[in-house]
């Protein structure tokens, strides 16, 4: 038998120099040289390549037309953005080129319709007198003949001179149409603007005449006698007419606005349209609650001015109204007496039954508010 070899041990020396020192027998790793790097990373980089190249196509493409319908002449034509707005410039500057078409025509049109809106739709939608109250009962003449009051109210109320006028006075009882254009701001400020445009002075002397004339025996004499509503109202319009035309014109110093239209537009407040009633002979509800402000010492300055003509039917209840103002705007707040009377009266006023005055004695009502105001 062969005898096996027994490995000798190591000494410690050799057994270190073992660790530390590989056999040469084991093979050394080769190093990875960046040549081959990059040559590998080129080689990835070309199969990416060639696979994208090999992707197969969408199988549908979507196609976006951004153009859009335009009319040129009698047809319709599919353009772009751009086209259309080429097409626009050109009509403009075709339209520029040639402004005297539309000069004529437009000359033409304005002729036509100016006329018929400057002249007649504002007069026809103003209120008129005494246009709910002609349906009253009037006395009829002895041969059974028309009533000659009713002939001769229908006859001053189509005159030109009345309503060249236009007296606020008579649009206050019986006309409905005013009752309507209190409602709107615009409609009732319209109004007044019609009322205030006349010569105050000539309107006053005109009034004055038909007054008498209304109560004359030939007209509605008989018919104011038996207490025929429409006709006193109607009287008392007439010599009314100048205290109220002069309150009815009356505005806000604060808002220009009239006082009237302000006092028939207070939905808070109404009862500072009583104010206007004053010249009617009608006195002031208990229940009145006046604006402290300077519609009403304005308003209250022209009826006292009214009452230095005692023949004024403001001359009855304007004392107890400047009292009943006074006592909810305190002392002093307006005039509490009566004006200084300038010529004396030859005969008292009844209620409802105003005598007539000279038609120069009205005509100093406008010109005694004014002094009170400036005063």
């Amino acid at each position: 038998m062969m005898a096996s070899a027994i490995p000798l041990p190591l000494s410690p020396d050799r057994r270190v120099s073992a660790v530390l020192s590989p056999s040469r027998s084991v093979s050394r790793q080769p190093r990875t040289s960046w040549t081959a790097v990059l040559a590998i990373l080129a080689c990835l980089v070309c199969h990416a390549l060639a696979l994208t190249a090999d992707a197969a196509e969408p199988l549908e493409t979507l196609v976006i037309d951004t153009r859009v319908p335009y009319r040129i002449g009698q047809s319709w034509n599919m353009l772009s953005p751009e086209e259309v707005e080429l097409h626009r410039l050109g009509k403009r500057a075709t339209t520029s080129t040639t402004p005297q078409v539309f000069t004529t025509t437009f000359e033409i049109a304005v002729s036509t319709v100016t006329p018929d809106v400057t002249n007649t739709a504002p007069l026809s939608a103003l209120p008129s007198p005494l246009d709910g109250a002609l349906s009253a009962n009037f006395t009829p003449n002895a041969d059974n003949t028309p009533s000659t009051c009713a002939i001769f109210i229908n006859s001053f109320l189509t005159d030109p001179t009345f309503k060249q006028c236009y007296p606020l006075s008579l649009l206050l009882q019986g006309s409905k149409s005013f009752f309507d254009a209190e409602k709107s701001l615009v409609g009732i400020t319209q109004t007044l603007d019609a009322t205030c445009r006349p010569n105050a002075t000539f309107c006053n002397t005109y009034l004055s005449g038909l007054a008498q004339n209304l109560t004359s025996t030939q007209h509605c004499g008989n018919d104011y006698n038996l207490g025929n509503s429409v006709v006193i109202q109607a009287h008392l319009a007439m010599i009314a007419y100048a205290p109220l035309y002069s309150a009815g014109c009356l505005k806000d110093p604060q808002t220009s606005a009239y006082c009237f239209a302000t006092a028939v537009r207070n939905t808070t407040n109404f009862t500072n349209t009583y104010f206007y009633f004053l010249p009617l002979n009608m006195s002031l509800p208990g229940s009145t609650l006046p604006t402290c402000g300077a519609c009403t010492q304005q308003t209250m300055e022209v009826y006292h001015a009214a009452t230095a003509n005692r023949q004024q039917p403001v001359v009855n209840n304007y004392v107890a109204a400047a009292k009943q103002v006074n006592t909810i705007c305190g002392p002093g707040f307006v005039n509490e007496t009566l004006a200084d009377q300038l010529v004396a009266a030859s005969t008292s006023f009844a209620p409802g039954r105003p005598a007539a005055s000279p038609a120069w004695l009205y005509m100093t009502v406008p010109l005694l508010a004014m002094l009170q105001w400036l005063l």
